[in-house]
């Protein structure tokens, strides 16, 4: 009232409706003025960054969680074992490790109850890296041969039922030992005939070390029968009963940065780099290309769209994975996923 008075009086000639909607226009510009605060996370990754971090780098750069109202903090964790601890204690609200790692967590009888609330690798990126001129060129011709395995490995967990499943006998395949830092230098030198990790890892470095792309192979579970799901968002479970229109806004940022991603990945590796030390553009290029087209956008993606778990192949895939550990139950796949923040399948198509 004392508004519409005082606009009365210095503006004697306005008739009441002007008068009226200006004090609307000003009620909703003041409404606007005061925007809440952004909500921080704390995110983790659970090794040094890299060009399959684009989503993220990508929602970080071009103001995507800005536009959700967020404001993200990324830190490196020690492994996958720590990026679990983080998340458990709350120091980190969301972080991506590899759903079979978490299964693996779940089953201890005093794990903190989290869950996978997002798959960015809808296929996991576990393979076995060999050289043609060592005489492997298929998965059946490891017979006889030595796989290096680096400690800590746990990709290394599905080779008995992929074994299994293409009739390999494992007593017929030597696994040797040894530390990460001398996996990909001992096949380029000869000392194994190859190597088992990720495809976009080890199968990517080694052609920065001079081994000719001609002579390599990769092998890749998924193209052997594995049904493993990869890399997984999880969350605390106290943030996300907090703010669960937070961990929504986050996921709908990382959807639409793993569009840009497959979208130019050149653009997007340009974008990594700048978070990168010592990055190489035409390796880190390589690298996101192989992760788009392996683990990404599958064939199960294009049809369904990002995010989710169909339960039956998430079944396998634990069969699959008890044949190497003992499980104290097998988790069901409600038991490891929650997909109630995810976004409806027509928000997350990536084409």
């Amino acid at each position: 009232m004392r508004a519409a008075f005082a606009l009365r009086r210095f503006l004697p000639r306005f008739p009441d409706w002007a008068i009226a909607v200006s004090l609307v226009c000003g009620v909703q510009t003041g409404a606007h003025a005061e925007t809440a605060p952004p909500t921080a996370i704390q995110f983790t990754l659970d090794r040094p960054l890299d060009a399959s971090d684009a989503p993220f780098v990508l929602a970080s750069t071009r103001g995507l969680f800005r536009s959700e109202n967020l404001s993200v903090a990324t830190n490196i964790a020690a492994g996958p074992a720590d990026t679990i601890a983080r998340v458990a204690s709350g120091s980190s609200d969301l972080a991506l490790v590899d759903i079979n790692v978490l299964m693996r967590f779940r089953d201890k009888s005093d794990a903190a109850p989290l869950k996978a609330v997002f798959v960015l690798f809808n296929k996991a990126p576990y393979a076995i890296i060999a050289r043609k001129s060592r005489g492997v060129s298929a998965l059946s011709d490891l017979d006889g041969k030595t796989v290096g395995v680096a400690e800590g490995d746990f990709s290394i967990w599905f080779w008995p039922a992929l074994a299994h499943q293409n009739g390999i006998k494992l007593a017929s395949v030597k696994l040797t030992k040894f530390s990460p830092a001398v996996r990909e230098p001992m096949l380029a030198a000869g000392q194994v005939d190859a190597v088992n990790g990720f495809s976009y890892l080890a199968g990517v470095n080694l052609r920065d070390r001079g081994v000719p792309a001609d002579d390599l192979i990769v092998l890749r579970y998924a193209d052997y029968g594995c049904e493993a799901y990869g890399f997984v968002l999880i969350v605390n479970p106290a943030f996300a009963a907090a703010k669960p229109e937070a961990v929504k806004g986050f996921l709908r940022a990382v959807i639409a940065g793993t569009r840009l991603a497959v979208k130019d990945p050149a653009r997007a590796v340009d974008d990594v780099l700048t978070q990168m030390e010592g990055g190489t553009r035409d390796l880190e290029l390589a690298r996101l290309r192989a992760v788009i087209a392996d683990n990404i956008l599958t064939d199960e993606v294009k049809r369904s769209g990002i995010g989710g778990i169909d339960p039956a192949r998430f079944a396998r895939s634990v069969d699959q994975l008890a044949e190497d550990v003992k499980f104290r139950a097998k988790p069901a796949v409600t038991d490891i996923f929650d997909g109630s923040f995810l976004p409806a399948s027509s928000g997350r198509l990536i084409h």
